[in-house]
């Protein structure tokens, strides 16, 4: 297998049918096929998806109705300027009797014209600006319901998804949607409206001549189907390849120093060109598809009107047809072939749109977070007495993550779980917060299920400290706050004494006041830290958890932050995750977890006096792997 085809199955299995291509390389027939399927199974949910979409537009109830109107009174101007040709060539051109034109009738009767493709346009006009208001507005509520999911997820999903692809379906997918709601929705009123007023004006010009374009109307239709039923499911493709590729630029861009630190550069180069080449060569198939359409409609209304052309000239010949009547016919046949042409040219920006909105709709109708019951229990105050009893829970359900997990602990006790990488003591504090929710067993705070409390006020009362550091855009004193949001800034600044913070942000150049921008890229790793120990500091919540927080800071930095947090943690439950085993000696119990159990318990004293697994662990006779 060469390097290309290595770097492209683990592509393919990092990002799974997202990265397939219609044609690809070696070793991706199983992906696209597996692409196909899932993209034709996604086109039978069309229907659904853009009844949903309407649901969005007809919000707009008072506008659409007017905009209604509007297209009525357009389409009426329209037909009837094309109408009035027939009377025009008849009686003021060439007129059936023999007789000689009338110029003063023609001046007027195209003044009549004059005036109705004005007043036309104006329609045209307060059509267009209300229906783009419709799509705008629209476009917001799709938005803000986005959002309002993505607060509501658990965890899980996130921990399952890519930040980028998430942040595609904010940014690609909805601005896709919203072409469409802008201007193709346009199109469509005034299309399906030109469509039957031209055929009412059609059977009542001849209706010989209506049925002979009946008759060839459907090969267009056919030909259009056909290129339509290619081109959406292409579209499908793209925007899901184009979600890959922005999910990887995410993870690079994030990652570029470590990307730099291994050398990484020609591997990430590389892995960029074959993501990039898939979205190409879907986005080629979508867009050769879409473009096609437009030609074979085009091509498809000229058939049409040969074919009315010929049949209009006999029967003038043979039946006595006006030449006005002739005129005003094949001008309708191709107005009525215009609207079909039109739909067909907006059919790229639709498909794009609707497998955009499928994906938005996607993640809308991801399970939520569970709702609080009707009578969940609101602590006042929570005292921080926890418990878990008999714990079982695996992230997938045949895989037990924790087995038989039991332990307490009393407000003022600092609990410790030191363990082997992957043993299970993140997850232990995942489920304290119900970020997942356990498969047996209970956990309690003050002796009530947590599951029977408020999830807000569960989390509330939790405040966690992790290894990642994140931080906000925004003033230092706004990150601190952030862990509660009324507190007043001496109690902020307070929080920043606890935590051995005070210090330097004083010498930060306008102290509380420093603006935080990309994460604290201007702020080394300890400092991020210590603005989060500060924030948890703020919470005032009655159970802490320090998941490896002091595992970014230096020794001596360590040191201080051990002073600020013997006063923060007085009179709370603590939960403590570390790998440096000489921050957990004063704890009052120790928990050590392998392979999801608690192998060993108890004080640092108790434990080195058993010479098991903590006793190796803390003499360097094991190692934390």
């Amino acid at each position: 297998m060469t390097r290309h085809e290595m770097l492209e199955a683990s592509l393919q299995k990092r990002y799974g049918n997202r990265v397939a291509a219609v044609q690809g390389g070696p070793g991706t027939r199983g992906a696209r096929e597996a692409a196909e399927r899932n993209a034709a199974k996604g086109l039978k949910n069309r229907g659904a998806t853009i009844k949903r979409l309407m649901k969005y537009v007809f919000l707009e109830k008072k506008r659409m109705v007017v905009a209604v109107i509007c297209t009525l009174l357009t389409t009426g101007c329209t037909l009837a300027t094309s109408y009035m040709l027939r009377p025009i060539i008849n009686k003021y051109i060439a007129p059936v009797d023999g007789s000689r034109g009338d110029a003063k009738g023609l001046v007027g009767a195209l003044s009549i014209m004059l005036l109705l493709y004005m007043l036309s346009a104006m329609f045209m006009y307060i059509q267009s600006r209300l229906l783009t208001r419709v799509g705008q507005n629209s476009l917001r509520r799709m938005r803000t319901d986005l959002n309002d999911a993505l607060q509501k997820l658990p965890i899980k999903y996130y921990d399952t998804h890519s930040r980028g692809d998430i942040m595609s379906r904010f940014t690609n997918d909805i601005d896709n949607v919203g072409q469409m709601l802008s201007s193709t929705i346009i199109s469509a009123f005034s299309a399906v409206l030109t469509l039957i007023g031209t055929l009412a004006l059609m059977i009542y010009t001849n209706w010989i001549l209506t049925i002979v374009i009946l008759l060839l109307v459907p090969l267009s239709i056919f030909a259009v189907a056909k290129v339509s039923k290619a081109s959406a499911k292409f579209f499908k493709l793209q925007q899901s390849s184009l979600g890959a590729l922005n999910g990887y630029i995410e993870e690079s861009v994030t990652g570029q120093k470590v990307i730099k630190v291994f050398n990484h550069e020609e591997t990430a180069v590389e892995e960029f060109e074959i993501l990039n080449g898939k979205l190409r060569e879907n986005q080629m198939k979508a867009q050769f598809f879409g473009g096609l359409m437009g030609p074979v409609s085009n091509a498809s209304n000229q058939v049409v009107y040969v074919g009315a052309s010929v049949v209009a000239g006999l029967l003038c010949v043979l039946r006595g047809f006006d030449i006005g009547g002739m005129t005003v016919f094949l001008n309708y046949s191709r107005q009525f072939g215009r609207p079909i042409n039109e739909l067909a040219t907006q059919m790229t920006s639709v498909f794009s749109a609707l497998a955009g909105a499928e994906r938005v709709f996607a993640v809308m109708d991801e399970q939520p977070e569970p709702a609080d019951d009707p009578d969940a229990y609101i602590p006042n105050p929570m005292k921080g007495d926890v418990e878990f009893s008999h714990v079982y829970f695996g992230y997938v359900p045949e895989k037990t993550v924790l087995k038989d997990i039991n332990l307490y602990a009393h407000p003022g006790q600092k609990i410790a779980f030191v363990g082997s990488t992957g043993a299970g003591k993140t997850t232990v504090t995942n489920l304290l917060n119900r970020f997942y929710d356990i498969s047996e067993g209970t956990i309690t705070i003050d002796g009530v299920d947590i599951r029977h409390y408020s999830l807000s006020e569960l989390r509330k009362n939790i405040a966690v400290v992790l290894q990642d550091t994140h931080l906000f855009t925004g003033t230092v004193m706004e990150n601190i706050r952030y862990g509660r949001l009324d507190a007043t800034d001496e109690e902020v600044k307070q929080a920043a004494r606890s935590a051995s913070a005070d210090s330097f942000i004083r010498r930060l150049p306008k102290g509380y006041d420093t603006m935080i921008e990309g994460d604290g890229a201007n702020l080394s790793q300890g400092q991020r830290q210590l603005l989060n120990i500060a924030r948890a500091a703020v919470s005032k919540a009655p159970v802490l958890v320090l998941d490896e927080a002091t595992s970014s800071v230096d020794t001596r930095t360590e040191k201080h932050i051990e002073k600020g947090m013997d006063a923060l943690m007085k009179n709370r439950t603590t939960f403590v995750i570390a790998h440096r085993l000489s921050t957990v000696r004063d704890s009052n119990a120790i928990m050590v977890l392998e392979k999801g159990e608690i192998i060993e318990r108890g004080t640092h004293d108790d434990l080195l006096e058993q010479k098991g697994r903590y006793y190796e662990l803390y003499t360097g006779k094991a190692e934390l792997t």
